[in-house]
């Protein structure tokens, strides 16, 4: 990438006053005439400042090995044996509790996104959200630290991770808004694909440390009551802050849209159904796309969500297995996201969701027709899901913003994060169902694996592939 980079129009247009949310004259990616490295690599550092609160929090450390673990059952029913029913139905337990929690948090993602992000649109508030939610994320992860290993503890802990996820996606959705600051439309594809690589690198390194800390033996720190997994979530809410701030010095804010008056939170909701009729009947392509997007995309979350707890409950890994796996899983997914950045840009976004979503499918597939082999299975199949997850993340972000009107992107992404927060129960939902039917976790997989199949279909039926190309 070199240090500025010219737009594929070369101009610098605007939009005209009042202009409608569909079928722009020019998308925001088209008003910049070149793009300082320094902006691109400080928006970048932003996935990286908080990608830990997804890799080490949900997915592979505290919820995978801590709070869905023997610390949070009944003294008795933990005292049984490994693969006695009863201790078995008790983990599957938590294992749905915490998937309930975070269909909470979907719900309020789904009411809240889509009108804050058209006031930070309206204001030119784009970063003082993405600020105000990046500190509200940072203090769910400093109070994770009194989660103590106690049943009694363990509803304060799933309802801090899902208040964390409702603070991390109102945020994503100014931050991915801002994309269209630090890339042109010839170079949005690996520009979305390198904050998705930066983010899962990220997740590696706080792994390591992880990894390292537990080799010593903490360096000392007692091990009761929970409290290295405490210092954990300490430690990310840490990194957040230390690497999450270049963002908010080196890229420009938004002016506030002056064509465009100012509503209160519940008048929004009326402006919001007008955009949402207009979007079905003026730009029928980004209509489906959200409602697709928003099914495969809800798959996409349940991967990571729960692909540790699978690999620990359904698949036997020790702590310290899982925890290595989590950084092989970061490691594939950073790179495989960097690369299809590029493709993205070649062959254009459509086709790289599509592949990535079949490989998910086929991936998926394999890790519960073959769970009786062992751990190679998903040693395997695992990693290959996760070198398809990062890819259609990215893509899909990129082929938005390319059809996405000019000061319009906190509104447009807060649809996103609407539609996709609105089918937010399906992946939880199917995953909880399904373990409490067969009382056996494995079973979720197919929970999951059946959303994203549900998301490609709508895809391939439902979306042009010529209008984001």
């Amino acid at each position: 990438m070199s240090d500025a980079t010219p737009s594929a129009s070369g101009s610098t247009a605007t939009p005209e006053p009042g202009s409608s949310l569909t079928a722009p004259s020019v998308t925001g990616l088209e008003l910049q005439a070149e793009v300082p490295r320094r902006r691109v690599v400080s928006w970048a550092m932003w996935d990286w400042a908080t990608q830990p609160f997804n890799s080490v929090i949900i997915t592979f450390v505290f919820t995978a090995l801590y709070l869905t673990r023997d610390s949070f059952l009944a003294p008795d029913v933990a005292a049984l044996p490994d693969g006695d029913p009863v201790r078995e139905r008790a983990l599957a337990g938590l294992s749905s509790g915490l998937g309930l929690w975070i269909t909470i948090g979907g719900v309020l993602i789904a009411v809240l996104a889509p009108v804050l992000g058209q006031r930070a649109d309206v204001e030119g508030r784009r970063k003082a959200w993405l600020g105000g939610s990046t500190i509200a994320l940072v203090a769910c992860m400093f109070a994770l630290f009194f989660v103590r290993a106690d049943p009694s503890y363990f509803v304060l802990g799933a309802a801090l991770i899902a208040l964390g996820s409702v603070a991390s996606e109102i945020a994503g959705v100014n931050y991915n808004a801002l994309l269209v600051h630090v890339s042109t439309p010839t170079t949005v594809g690996r520009v979305s694909g390198l904050g998705w690589g930066l983010g899962y690198t990220g997740g590696i390194v706080a792994l390591v440390i992880v990894v390292v800390a537990d080799a010593f033996d903490w360096f000392g720190l007692p091990t009761d009551d929970g409290l290295p997994f405490r210092v954990i979530a300490v430690g990310c809410a840490i990194w957040a802050v230390v690497f999450g701030w270049p963002v908010f010095r080196y890229v420009p804010e938004a002016p506030p849209a002056a064509d465009r008056p100012r509503v209160g939170l519940f008048a929004g909701y009326v402006v919001l159904w007008r955009d949402v009729v207009d979007l079905f009947r003026n730009a029928r392509t980004t209509f489906w796309f959200l409602l697709a997007s928003a099914v495969y995309r809800d798959g996409l979350a349940g991967v990571f969500t729960f692909g540790a707890i699978i690999a620990g409950v359904s698949f036997g890994f020790p702590d310290q297995q899982v925890i290595i796996f989590g950084i092989a899983a970061n490691l594939v997914a950073g790179g495989s996201t960097i690369l299809a950045g590029r493709l993205d840009d070649r062959i254009g976004p459509f086709k790289v969701i599509v592949g990535s979503l079949l490989g998910l499918v086929a991936a998926g597939t394999a890790v519960v027709a073959l769970h009786d082999v062992g751990p190679i299975v998903f040693w395997i199949a695992g990693l290959l899901l996760c070198c398809f997850v990062g890819p259609a993340q990215a893509a899909s972000r990129s082929f938005l913003a390319r059809m996405t009107p000019a000061g319009r992107e906190s509104e447009i992404f807060g649809l996103y994060a609407f539609t996709g927060r609105a089918a937010s129960f399906l992946a939880p939902g199917l995953w909880t169902l399904l373990i409490a039917l067969t009382g056996a976790t494995i079973w979720g997989t197919v929970g999951i694996i059946a959303v994203i199949l549900a998301g490609l279909v709508l895809m391939l039926v439902l979306v042009r592939p010529s209008a984001a190309v």
